[in-house]
């Protein structure tokens, strides 16, 4: 979850009757959602006609703290991904690349034509905040709250500079078509129809919520039968209500029943999407009917060691059946202090911590992505609207620049220009260890945690360095570092700001706060700490990379943490390698040249 800025007041919102013990009856069980039989995914192979000539992308940017450097590094990314679509390099029969042509039209000098130029595509772009779901946090009811806190998964046209960008028939989205061919026609000008993206996702901005909702972002937009309006809370339970009409319709707009579908995610954490319904808004509640911070109630004393155990739950819920009761179990004696519950890690391990777990299971976006048939809000099984149409699965793509070491998703750790591997060759243990077994990833790099980490990283052999290090020991995040706060992550990675930021005064920021002088983005090259940013960071992306490696083909891993932000015309600028990695994915479901 994204720093919140400490100075912020929370105002009074309806929150949990916890007492000073922190002891309620908390209810989490929403009927009919975990009792739905899905048929399995048919893994068999792709249809050989699983081609299409039309372009869907949906780009989806975490809009939260400090995401500018990588907002802009993305906008600077865009010419290129929009270059590569409708002027396709020419490829030998291995697939690499051996010449380029000035125009789509003209003749391979050397080799053929990677895929046919793309000349029909929507772009849309949404950002990653979707409100509190019923907590103060993130809703009207706090004092800092800004409306892009709650984009409600719609199609996003504010502009960077300020008012709206206009869109294809004010239909929220771009359409590119060179043929003018849509009626209306949409854009032939590739210049013109850049300039607007670009400040679509300029527009994005980094003022939405803390508690970012990647995943269930996504799935709202593409994917929920009936998304909600509004929730509100009535007997201290969220309860959803309405049609938000309005994303519907975007979405009927957007996708073409025989479009490619591609998914771009753009964030810097790991995905924290609340569950819907029930008492699981609590988790992202600020403050308690007094006024006062609200703290969670603390999970049982067995979930500290073993969170799966049939006893682990919260203390505020009943005891299970053969478990020690209550009030004799001593984790249930005190309520947390706030350095235990800090707002900022409400989303880190949460069924050790709290006893319960109040985020939606990866296996739903999954679902999203690759299943005909999805649960309703009733519960019901219904047509996915991704698949009406009859779009196979193999027409639908979910990328992903995230909080992962690019040494662990590269062909070679030691040379990005290489390129990145296919999801299928990834090492997931590298990055996910083995959920099953309780495994931590094999990368110490990509193990969440609070405390500093030891140990090597398996592709480099470089050492994790402790927080005393100097500058740059450790060229993939810099090195550990203390956070007396305990309030947020150590990095999976770091990457150079071109323009260093100066924090004093500053609230989005990483080096405004007293937790600098380790903080390996605030250190500069002669081992000194101070109010001046000088790296960007991230956190292990942990559940949107459990969904990718479900996907398999479906799924593009790729790297925030950009290995040069100077220098545009390199290969490895900004998220070139993210789009290359994209298209090799994508090409041979684009209709081929001719």
């Amino acid at each position: 979850m994204r720093s919140w800025n400490r100075a912020a007041a929370f105002v009074l919102a309806a929150a949990l009757p916890f007492g000073c013990a922190g002891r309620a009856d908390l209810e989490t069980t929403l009927e009919g959602e975990d009792d739905v039989s899905v048929p399995p995914i048919d893994t068999g192979p792709p249809p050989a006609a699983a081609r299409a000539d039309k372009l869907d992308l949906l780009l989806v940017v975490d809009n939260s703290r400090n995401l500018d450097a990588a907002q802009g590094l993305l906008v600077e990314t865009l010419p290129y991904l929009l270059d590569r679509l409708t002027r396709p390099a020419c490829v030998n029969g291995f697939g690499t690349i051996v010449s380029e042509t000035a125009s789509p039209e003209a003749p391979c000098p050397v080799g053929v034509r990677d895929f046919a130029p793309v000349r029909d595509i929507h772009i849309g772009v949404i950002s990653t905040s979707i409100g509190g779901h019923g907590a103060d946090i993130c809703s009207p009811a706090s004092s800092t709250f800004d409306p892009s806190a709650n984009d409600r998964a719609r199609l996003l046209t504010r502009a960077a500079s300020g008012g709206a960008v206009p869109t294809w028939e004010n239909k929220g989205f771009l359409a590119w078509d060179p043929g003018q061919a849509s009626n209306p026609p949409g854009d032939a000008d590739l210049g013109a129809l850049g300039a607007k993206l670009a400040e679509i996702v300029g527009g994005v901005r980094t003022k939405g919520c803390g508690f970012e909702a990647q995943l269930e972002s996504i799935y709202r937009f593409l994917v929920d039968p009936d998304p909600y309006l509004d929730i509100s809370l009535v007997d201290n339970k969220a309860v959803p209500s309405g049609i938000d009409d309005v994303l519907l319709q975007q979405r009927a707009d957007f996708l073409r029943p025989d479009s490619l579908v591609a998914v771009l995610l753009l964030t810097d954490e790991d995905d924290c999407s609340t569950r819907d319904g029930g008492q699981y808004f609590a988790v992202n509640q600020g403050t308690d009917l007094n006024g006062k911070p609200f703290r969670m109630p603390r999970g049982r004393s067995v979930c500290a060691a073993t969170p799966d155990d049939p006893c682990c739950v919260s203390c505020a819920q009943p005891t299970p059946p053969g478990c020690l009761d209550t009030e004799l179990d001593p984790a249930c004696s005190a309520p947390f202090t706030a350095i235990e519950d800090p707002l900022n890690l409400r989303c880190f391990e949460q069924k050790r911590r709290f006893g319960i777990d109040f985020l939606y299971p990866t296996s739903r976006y999954v679902d999203g992505f690759a299943r005909d048939v999805v649960s309703n809000r009733a519960g019901e099984l219904v047509k996915n609207p991704l698949f009406v149409g009859d779009r196979p699965r193999e027409l639908v793509f979910f990328a992903g620049i995230l909080g992962v070491p690019w040494q662990d998703v590269a062909v070679d750790p030691k040379a990005l220009a290489t390129g990145l591997l296919p999801a299928t060759e990834l090492d997931w243990s590298l990055l996910l260890g083995d959920p099953e077994t309780g495994e931590p990833p094999a990368d110490p790099l990509m193990r969440a945690s609070i405390e500093p980490r030891e140990g090597i990283h398996p592709r480099t052999g470089i050492p994790l360095a402790p927080p005393s290090a100097s500058a740059l020991e450790n060229p993939i995040n810099g090195h550990e570092r203390t956070t007396t706060a305990r309030d947020d992550l150590q990095y999976a990675c770091i990457f150079p700001l071109r323009v260093p930021k100066e924090c004093t005064g500053q609230a989005d920021c990483e080096c405004a706060g007293t937790d600098v002088t380790t903080n390996p983005v605030c250190q500069a090259p002669d081992g000194s700490y101070g109010a001046t940013q000088r790296f960007a960071r991230a956190v292990p992306a942990t559940r949107p990379l459990a969904v990718m490696k479900e996907l398999g083909t479906q799924a593009v891993v790729a790297s925030i943490c950009a290995e040069k932000v100077s220098s545009p015309v390199q290969p490895t600028f900004a998220y070139k390698p993210a789009v290359d990695a994209l298209l090799r994915t994508i090409r041979r479901r684009l209709e081929p040249a001719d």
